[in-house]
């Protein structure tokens, strides 16, 4: 029996410039970091001819081809893997939420059935494959980022360029202001879930047909995540909360689908009771609001007399590991 352990994430700045519509033509950056909140996924032999796969649903599949669950049927064809194995995924937070799940759930399992065929593969190949299968086999809207900070972990800066290739390095921020940061970072869930397609396919038509304003918001995001690399390598923690409201600010202007009415309300709300910056985590327009607080018990009663549910969270600085071997 195999199970990996992998970790989600929260965007910090740049997000959006790690698609290949953007990056293939400007370069991308973004600062990412993943939390001590997981995916597992769980691959064992078993005595039962076929593919059994638990998920939110429960499958059990005698051919690739029958398997629904893309992610699960392409990795397990490109890993070639007979039809005697169970896999279970489970989740410590909800897919739709803004936290690269399905970066995290196919860096998870591309892991663990690397270890259930006693193979070994670097955390690079793990991140760049986990990616191919979801961009390239698939065909998502997705980025980069997602696989990348799944299978590194930590709080890092990732960089695209032209040719795809990625160069990661860890953000080396002075300890105060990573305990700062880990102190007064809040998370929110605004109780609903989306689905990243459509925004994400809106950014890349736009990008690829050169959309004036597409690009210049990108280029601005882009730019944002690089001062707010500075200001943390400085120990300047304020300086990069008040950065999260521009980074808002620009990204809601991205789409008109990225934020809604109720959530613009609690923005302003949290803002106005103890918060200095935030942002909706992920593409946009639901799952969790993100906040840099001053004054935390204020802000924490704000959100949750609104309904929100906090959620605590710690960086996971493991990425993506073995976690049982039997």
């Amino acid at each position: 029996m195999i199970i990996t352990r992998t970790p989600l994430r929260i965007s910090i700045g740049g997000g959006g410039t790690d698609l290949p519509s953007y990056f293939e033509k400007f370069g991308g950056f973004v600062i990412s970091a993943a939390i001590n909140k997981h995916i597992y996924i769980t691959a064992n032999r078993t005595f039962r001819t076929g593919y059994l796969l638990k998920y939110a649903q429960t499958e059990l599949a005698q051919t690739v081809d029958e398997i629904e669950h893309g992610l699960l049927r392409e990795t397990i064809r490109l890993m070639e893997i007979e039809p005697m194995v169970e896999v279970v995924s489970i989740a410590d937070v909800p897919a739709g939420t803004g936290m690269g799940s399905s970066g995290s759930f196919t860096v998870g399992l591309l892991h663990a059935l690397h270890a259930y065929k006693l193979q070994n593969i670097s955390t690079e190949e793990l991140a760049r494959t986990a990616n191919h299968i979801e961009m390239n086999i698939l065909g998502e809207p997705c980025g980069k980022q997602d696989h990348y900070i799944a299978a590194y972990g930590g709080l890092t800066c990732q960089e695209y360029h032209a040719d795809g290739t990625v160069m990661i390095t860890p953000l080396a921020l002075p300890e105060a202001a990573l305990r700062d940061l880990g102190e007064n970072l809040m998370l929110f869930f605004t109780g609903y879930s989306r689905a990243a397609a459509e925004i994400l396919i809106e950014q890349k038509e736009k990008s690829e047909k050169s959309d004036s304003d597409m690009l210049d918001n990108l280029h601005f995001i882009k730019d944002l995540g690089l001062r707010i690399k500075d200001r943390l390598k400085a120990g300047d923690v304020r300086g990069f909360a008040h950065l999260m409201n521009e980074h808002w600010e620009h990204k809601k202007a991205r789409s008109k689908t990225i934020s809604n009415d109720h959530v613009n309300a609690l923005y302003d709300k949290a803002i106005a009771s103890g918060a200095l910056g935030g942002k909706l985590v992920g593409a946009g327009s639901g799952g969790f609001l993100l906040f840099y607080a001053e004054d935390k018990p204020r802000l924490r009663k704000a959100m949750t007399g609104e309904g929100l549910q906090e959620m605590d969270f710690a960086f996971d600085f493991d990425g993506s590991i073995i976690q049982l071997r039997s």
